[in-house]
């Protein structure tokens, strides 16, 4: 396959679509799309969230210890955008958009009710990254929907309809099917003998 240089960016690169909910000391909540996330430790469960250090979002968490990442599903891909293009400093973003927030377990943690998972996180630690702050959450909580489960309790992927951004086109996806089982499609290479 032939290959195109693009240089040092973070162009195409597929990106889970999330909205951090954190609240400030008053207990008013924000609202912010943020695709820089990911999972970074099994044990202890840790996630990790990129923010620039500017960010309302970033003051919240600070000031709290504090916040949620919940995924985007595809249908609520304006209002997910309209909380990445609005500033909270300026803006109540639930007002703008209609999304509702529930408390999580957690003291100062606020769940996106319209959407499918919900992560509940424990500020841990940090580290400064030019403006940006790789903010490491410790996992307190999962909650998913319970319409995704079956009467097996199998979770049903398709419930969630994670929505994936792309950066450098700025666009927005949605998944399609399943391809393969992890951990099992690769056996086919390793039980050649």
């Amino acid at each position: 396959m032939l290959k195109r240089q693009l240089g040092a960016c973070v162009t195409f690169f597929p990106q889970p679509t999330t909205l951090i909910a954190t609240q400030n000391g008053e207990g008013e909540v924000n609202l912010m799309m943020a695709s820089w996330v990911g999972i970074v430790s099994k044990t202890p469960p840790t996630i990790a969230v990129s923010l620039n250090r500017d960010r309302h979002t970033y003051a919240n968490i600070k000031a709290n210890g504090t916040f949620s990442v919940n995924v985007v599903p595809a249908k609520m891909a304006q209002a997910a955008d309209a909380c990445g293009l609005a500033s909270g400093k300026k803006v109540d973003k639930q007002k703008l958009t209609g999304l509702e927030v529930s408390p999580g377990t957690l003291q100062g943690v606020s769940l996106v009710d319209e959407s499918p998972l919900n992560v509940e996180c424990r500020y841990l630690s940090e580290v400064e990254l030019g403006d940006y702050r790789l903010v490491l959450g410790e996992i307190v909580e999962i909650h998913a929907c319970e319409e995704a489960f079956n009467e097996q309790d199998e979770a049903d992927v398709k419930v969630f309809d994670p929505l994936v951004y792309l950066g450098g086109m700025r666009e927005y996806w949605s998944l399609g099917k399943k391809e393969a089982d992890a951990y099992r499609a690769g056996l086919v290479f390793l039980d050649k003998d």
